[in-house]
């Protein structure tokens, strides 16, 4: 007897715990499945899906940090910089840190004050514009160098490449020249 007053509270339940399961993640109790929420989507309203909803789209990417602008900047950096003179050559690795525009004990660079002075006077050096589709380079070729900077600059990461392939790329080079070392990697 007391079996069958059992049977009834737990189907009650159980009904319940259906509803409640098949609400939406805010509560209001209509699922996405609905035909009322369909209806609504084909007549053009979107509506942001919840947070943990799977969808086909995917994520953005995170936005990349604002680039500096050209011009002066405080002088703070922390950069790790591999030259390469040529592919059958080793790398010529420094470490560059800077403070207020100039270098402290852990640099390991051949010129650390030009290099820290260089970023303190511009710190868009590391980090410039890309070039608009429509500007020519000349084709001339600087030599087989190339060079990696990564690490931060007045609180922007940089990850920058440099190589001596075309007049475009020669100008970054040259530009960013004691930032790369005493002779740049170029000979």
């Amino acid at each position: 007897m007391r079996l069958r007053s059992v049977r009834p509270l737990l189907a009650v339940l159980a009904v319940a715990l259906l509803a409640a399961c098949t609400g939406t993640p805010d509560g209001t109790g209509t699922s996405s499945a609905t035909p009322s929420a369909s209806a609504s989507a084909s007549q053009g309203t979107t509506a942001a899906p919840a947070p943990d909803t799977e969808t086909t789209v995917p994520a953005p990417s995170p936005s990349a940090p604002p680039a500096p602008k050209a011009g002066l900047g405080a002088g703070n950096a922390e950069l790790a910089i591999m030259v390469k003179p040529s592919p059958a050559e080793p790398a010529e690795n420094y470490t560059l840190v800077c403070r207020d525009g100039l270098p402290t004990a852990e640099s390991k660079h051949p010129t650390p004050e030009a290099a820290c002075a260089a970023l303190k006077n511009n710190a868009a050096l590391l980090s410039p514009a890309p070039r608009s589709k429509d500007v020519a380079c000349t084709e001339q070729y600087g030599g087989p160098q190339t060079a990696t900077v990564t690490g931060i600059v007045d609180n922007t990461p940089v990850d920058a490449g440099f190589a001596r392939t075309n007049g475009c790329e020669i100008g970054a080079w040259n530009a960013a020249h004691d930032v790369l070392g005493a002779s740049g990697g170029a000979t």
